[in-house]
């Protein structure tokens, strides 16, 4: 696969935002976003960084408290993630400062429609994942170990740097699971707070609440894949739990740290109307009426590829079963031009931002306020 210059992914940008949403950004290899010609080299050798919340054990064992999980780890033996590894009783972190794919992209792309429209995230992840998605979409350095793939030396220096030099307003941390790169990102954030660049994190909320806190103080704004809204489906197509997620929700609201969800409908399988309903209330009464809600097409990828798209009609649905509920603020994704991409003015009803794809068409915001009637939205919009 060849490298792409910036000049060239800034070309293929202006080039049409429906073609931008409906195709996939390739991974592999690192693209070389900041040179005409050069690109990052490559590192054969994995980070050795101490890793934050653990406890040591007898024997040169280590529990890991960083995510629900709480791995057991034997000396020389590795976690669920594959990424943290325990030396003699002391555990690491194999990918800090070793991002397996980077990019510029569209802050909607996040997605993020209540969150600096129209800017540009440097993007960034590395290889693993705490959880076992059979949809996903980038699984080729999420489900595998940092080995398989090709990673490059990019400390948080240098990270922020680039970031500026590409006039990016944020870092997004995104692509795997950020909170299996935590120490990384957590390093990365407090540098670009410094700087004056926002942090974002896309993240599937599989999180133990302290470090959920403590990242919390470092970033903007996060983005929480809601799976599904029953623990069998968590069980069974993520190999996970939803009552943490659920909890790493409120822990957000509570922070105040704005956070948007974002919800794949799967044909079948996540689609019932009851879940979804119960979904829907639940956010309004445990987090607010105001947290926007995405739901997003379901195309057909990874273990799941016996599965057709999802159905229009069958987001339509839901995104109205949402409002019904009470939610002020429901979008679709993955379909390009549909009226639901749009941010509706809760008072007026009138259009305030007007999507197609990934980009922006018309913005009637003044200072995070409707133009028309004055009815502030929320969001972090300057």
């Amino acid at each position: 696969m060849p490298l792409l210059t910036r000049r060239q992914f800034l070309k293929g940008v202006a080039g049409g935002a429906c073609a931008i949403a409906l195709s996939r950004i390739p991974l592999e290899p690192i693209w070389d976003l900041f040179g005409e010609e050069k690109a990052f080299a490559g590192v054969p050798e994995l980070s050795q960084v101490e890793a934050k919340y653990y406890q040591r054990l007898p024997h040169q064992e280590v529990e890991c408290q960083l995510c629900p999980r709480r791995c057991r780890v034997g000396d020389l033996e590795r976690g669920y993630c594959g990424v943290r590894e325990n030396r003699g009783g002391i555990y690491y972190t194999l990918v800090h400062s070793r991002p397996a794919a980077l990019n510029i992209d569209p802050i909607e792309k996040k997605p993020f429609f209540h969150f600096l429209p129209s800017t540009m995230a440097f993007s960034l992840g590395t290889a693993g994942c705490n959880l076992q998605c059979k949809f996903c979409q980038n699984w080729e350095i999420s489900q595998v170990r940092p080995e398989q793939v090709q990673n490059v030396h990019l400390p948080p220096e240098a990270i922020v740097s680039e970031a500026q030099k590409a006039a990016c307003t944020s870092i997004a941390y995104t692509y795997s699971e950020p909170i299996i790169f935590y120490e990384y990102m957590l390093d990365s954030a407090r540098l670009a707070k410094k700087k004056g660049i926002k942090s974002v994190v896309v993240t599937n909320g599989f999180i133990n609440r302290e470090p959920l806190l403590e990242l919390c103080r470092q970033v903007d704004a996060i983005k929480v894949d809601l799976k599904g809204f029953t623990p069998r489906y968590y069980q069974e197509f993520c190999r996970g739990e939803l009552k943490p997620v659920l909890e790493s929700l409120k822990v957000l609201q509570r922070a105040g740290v704005w956070h948007e969800i974002v919800y794949l409908q799967v044909p079948t399988l996540n689609d019932q109307e009851g879940p979804i309903r119960q979904m829907c209330l639940w956010i309004k009464e445990e987090l607010s009426a105001d947290v926007p809600l995405h739901f997003t097409r379901f195309h057909p990828m990874y273990l799941l590829k016996n599965l057709p798209p999802t159905p229009v009609p069958s987001l339509e649905r839901s995104r109205q079963i949402a409002l019904d509920a009470g939610l002020r603020f429901v979008y679709l994704g993955n379909v390009p031009g549909h009226e639901g991409e749009n941010t509706y003015c809760p008072r007026c009803r009138k259009t305030l931002i007007r999507r197609l794809g990934y980009s922006i068409r018309e913005n009637n915001l003044r200072k995070g306020a409707c133009q028309f009637c004055g009815e502030k939205i929320p969001g972090v919009w300057a």
